[in-house]
């Protein structure tokens, strides 16, 4: 009855389905000089079919969630905010091993206590009581448990893909001076050199095409010592919040500098909590925006404050029409009519946020290897694209302009 009773109040906790998160963005008709009725009814035109693009993305997001959380129900489901977790798992933080007691009475349980190295931050793991949801629980916990903070283990996806192998062809970038890298993806293929991987999930470390092409793209982009944390595996609900952070706090561990994340995922304390840790660490961490479309939610981890986010061009200089977006946006980068390397070492033509994002962490290693300044670095490249001065579609501007793979 108690937990019954918990669970009632907790509803107004809840927040709206995932559905609600969507707020479609009116496009602006572009200004235009004096022209003919019919050019200002091509404009029309094609404003409304960007409008069109920009809600198939949005539905598009909200099915691909569905569909994943239908074919793993036995390991995923959503939590009280509408995004896809790890099932009947919650962390919980900033709670002493004996006050669990009012949530061990309700039927939580303790799975494990977890220490995220390098970062100086620790978490219990409880299981979900029997007949309750994930929301239900979140909001029975956070009753019980008034002082802590209460997060589902969200899962994080890669923000990138790739078209289409093509013909192998040997290539290198000289790295000269450039500070360690480190990188959370899946792991790379064998022809893709690495100083060193670990793995953080289950089958880990593993070969990933994902994972492969990003490594390739911060070589060529002059990257130097380039380390791998495997968050993926063969883990159905890999790329978890826990994970990451212990793959951020042991590449901060192992010497890692810049850590570049072509993953997102919904905003999440703990994982919050390691980025700023690693931050206070001196390390400078950059993320994808993600392909969901102007109309998505904010993607983490490139939201989270003091994160370089990076957004995608074509070979153009056009914004990607999929590219997601960021509390605060930093840089644009090539992210289409580019080409990596994937887990077999083919060369592969590559599209996504996910591949501009390697370019713009290449850029800040190097900078920081050789002793600058990486923001003033990187704004000197930057080349200033649409409205002039920084705006939310370009950022500061356009860096890493003539990388385009290898």
């Amino acid at each position: 009855m108690r937990i019954f009773s918990l669970l009632c109040a907790s509803l107004v906790l809840l927040a709206a389905p995932l559905a609600a998160q969507i707020a479609l963005p009116r496009l602006p008709l572009p200004p235009v000089g004096p022209a003919l009725g019919d050019s200002l009814g091509a404009l029309g035109e094609a404003r409304a079919e960007l409008q069109r693009t920009v809600e198939k993305l949005a539905r598009d997001r909200l099915r691909t969630v569905e569909r994943l959380v239908r074919a793993n129900p036995d390991i995923i489901e959503l939590d009280a905010l509408g995004a896809p977790a790890r099932r009947g798992e919650l962390l919980v933080m900033d709670v002493p091993a004996n006050a669990l007691d009012p949530a061990l009475q309700a039927g939580f349980t303790v799975l494990s206590r977890e220490e995220v190295e390098g970062l100086g931050l620790s978490l219990v793991r409880v299981s979900v009581p029997a007949g309750l949801s994930l929301a239900e629980a979140q909001g029975a916990l956070a009753l019980l448990l008034p002082d802590a903070e209460i997060v589902a283990d969200n899962l994080h996806f890669q923000a990138g893909v790739a078209d289409s192998a093509l013909a192998s062809a040997a290539s290198s970038a000289s790295t000269g001076r450039s500070a360690p890298v480190g990188m959370i993806d899946g792991a790379t293929g064998p022809s893709i050199a690495v100083a060193e991987t670990r793995g953080f999930a289950k089958g880990a470390p593993y070969p990933s095409h994902h994972g492969s092409s990003v490594a390739s793209l911060l070589q060529h982009a002059g990257a130097g010592t380039v380390r791998v944390a495997d968050v993926y595996g063969t883990d159905k609900a890999g790329g978890n919040a826990l994970a990451m952070a212990k793959g951020l706090g042991w590449l901060v561990e192992r010497g890692s500098k810049v850590v570049t994340i072509s993953l997102v995922g919904p905003r999440n304390a703990l994982l919050e909590r390691a980025v700023r840790a690693a931050q206070s660490r001196g390390v400078v961490v950059v993320a994808a925006v993600g392909n969901d479309g102007p109309a998505a939610p904010p993607a983490y981890p490139a939201s989270y404050s003091g994160v370089v986010a990076v957004t995608a061009v074509d070979g153009k200089r056009r914004a990607l029409i999929e590219a997601g977006r960021a509390l605060n946006l930093d840089y644009a980068a090539p992210g289409a009519d580019i080409y990596g390397r994937n887990a077999k070492g083919s060369r592969i033509k590559l599209r996504g946020t996910s591949f501009a994002t390697p370019l713009v962490a290449a850029r800040v290693a190097r900078a920081m290897g050789q002793g600058s300044d990486w923001r003033s670095a990187l704004d000197r490249e930057a080349i200033d694209l649409g409205r002039k001065g920084p705006d939310d579609i370009f950022g500061r501007g356009l860096v890493c302009a003539t990388c385009t793979g290898h």
